[in-house]
């Protein structure tokens, strides 16, 4: 951990995971600790209705690349987070993928 004055703990703080603990919260508030860990999409190749798990702990705005788990074609995914934990997921064909074949 940095020290105190780095992250302007006050001089009374006693357990130092405790105050570390503190300062997570101030800047990634949790809520109320319940946020959506899974989110179900429909593969834009293949149809299929999949369910994909989640990371809230990646912040409340998310995109990354994910193979569909039948038929193994990139998505794009873009996933965001309400106040209130609930996750909006959604998926897009990652073309970029298939410009590059011979």
């Amino acid at each position: 951990m940095a020290d105190r004055e780095e992250w302007d703990l006050p001089d009374d703080v006693g357990d130092p995971d405790e105050a570390e603990d503190a300062l997570d919260d101030e800047e990634f508030p949790l809520g109320d600790g319940v946020a959506d860990l899974v989110g179900e999409v429909q593969c834009p190749y293949c149809g299929e209705p999949v369910e994909i798990t989640l990371d809230p702990g990646s912040g409340t705005h998310q995109q990354y690349v994910e193979d569909c788990q039948v038929c193994c074609r990139p998505w794009l995914v873009s996933v965001s987070y309400d106040d209130d934990g609930t996750a909006h997921v959604h998926v897009d064909a990652n073309d970029d993928h298939d410009d590059n074949d011979g």
